[in-house]
């Protein structure tokens, strides 16, 4: 083992001997009160007697559009209540019975670094926790509520951060916390084979049609065996680019109010019905944020003509706390999610936009609201190559 992550482990355990509750000590949950939590992973329910042995009732799976971690390995779980059954009445919005777990472990080169923890105690109450790995790899301790920011060396300079209880509800959500990754569309048995980092179903893996021959979900709903849920796009790039910008957008880009209404959105919901009529809407969308060294005002979330200069991109590859994204949970960029997305935004969308063609085969494209948001202006190109301007008032 490098000295770096030796020292790095060191460290890790030595936080966690320190500030660690102690036996019996009550912790805050996401939702403000207090539960209590085993000091060991080999506690939570995930395994029998031994790490290599996972607990009966404890099942994998794999979400098909994982979250971007830095490049982390990871193994997920659920564990739900015997005869207890998830409320997927709205699709997006399951409602899990109390009781239920699941788990998350992060392994870099090999080696589990932290396994996070979520526990329904109550409706509505999600318990958050992460559990720090011995350097053996026999068990985890309980986190410091504050997290760990050197848990592990993944690169030169920059280190995997175990996230305090706070961060957690950052991503999760603070006032209805719920998990992610535990979806209709992400355990749909249609999985995108393009999908950015995908990771393969393997055996016993929950997936939606075993929920429902298991009589997991209710409704039980045969459409969704049938006609599994999946983005719907024109092409593999494009339904790959917008399953991985819902991973690791769409928890804090959803359309509920907490950011601004000129941000983004990525919901499942909308990308099923209309994949491309979601991403013709990046297309020249003006953004707060803008690109140093342009003009004031002249910076667009997505710009086909010059997609270098699309904030979209711009703060994918930015690892600067003021400009990244996602704005938490990473520190290193992904390179290969850079690529497709890139690719797909000089290939596709520069020529998958609404068309007019004038004789000479020229398009024009419909461009997005800009200053005003309440007016859509049209440029519409005559045969004769006249531009008119159609002033429409949005409903």
């Amino acid at each position: 083992m490098p000295r770096g992550r030796m020292l790095a482990v060191a460290v890790v355990l030595v936080v966690a001997a320190f500030h660690a509750p102690r036996p019996g000590e009550r912790l805050l949950s996401a939702a403000s009160d207090p539960w209590q939590l085993p000091m060991r992973l080999s506690e939570t329910g995930l395994y029998d007697d031994t790490p290599a042995l996972v607990a009966a009732g404890v099942v994998p799976f794999s979400p098909q559009y994982p979250l971007w971690s830095d490049g982390a390995s990871k193994r997920r779980w659920i564990h739900l209540p015997p005869g207890a059954t998830i409320d997927a009445s709205r699709d997006d919005e399951w409602e899990f019975p109390v009781g239920t777990k699941l788990w998350k472990e992060f392994a870099f080169d090999g080696r589990p670094i932290e396994t996070r923890f979520l526990w329904l105690v109550a409706p509505g109450r999600w318990v958050f926790a992460a559990y720090v790995w011995s350097a053996d790899g026999t068990d985890a301790l309980l986190a410091p509520v504050d997290g760990v920011p050197h848990a592990a060396e993944i690169g030169p300079g920059r280190y995997h951060e175990i996230p305090s209880r706070d961060a957690c509800g950052a991503c999760h959500g603070s006032r209805s916390p719920e998990p992610l990754g535990f979806t209709a569309l992400q355990l749909s048995d249609d999985r995108d084979p393009g999908a950015i980092h995908g990771e393969p179903l393997t055996s016993g893996m929950v997936t939606l049609r075993s929920l429902i021959h298991d009589g997991r979900l209710r409704p039980a709903r045969a459409a969704l065996v049938d006609t599994p849920p999946r983005i719907r796009t024109r092409t593999p790039l494009a339904r790959s680019a917008l399953g991985y910008l819902l991973a690791n957008c769409g928890s804090c880009h959803d359309g509920n109010g907490g950011i601004s209404v000129r941000a983004p959105v990525f919901r499942a919901a909308d990308l099923i019905a209309d994949g491309d009529s979601v991403a013709r809407a990046l297309v020249d969308r003006p953004t707060h944020w803008q690109v140093p060294g342009v003009p004031a005002g002249s910076t667009v979330l997505v710009d086909p003509d010059n997609p270098p200069m699309s904030a979209l991109l711009k703060r994918m590859r930015s690892r600067r706390p003021s400009s990244q994204m996602p704005p938490l949970g990473t520190v290193v960029a992904d390179t290969a999610a850079l690529d497709v997305i890139t690719r797909w935004i000089d290939t596709e969308l520069a020529h998958q936009l609404e068309v007019a063609a004038d004789p000479d085969g020229e398009r024009a494209r419909l461009h997005q609201p800009r200053a005003d948001e309440d007016r859509l202006e049209v440029v519409e190109r005559h045969a004769v190559g006249q531009v008119r301007h159609l002033q429409l008032h949005a409903p």
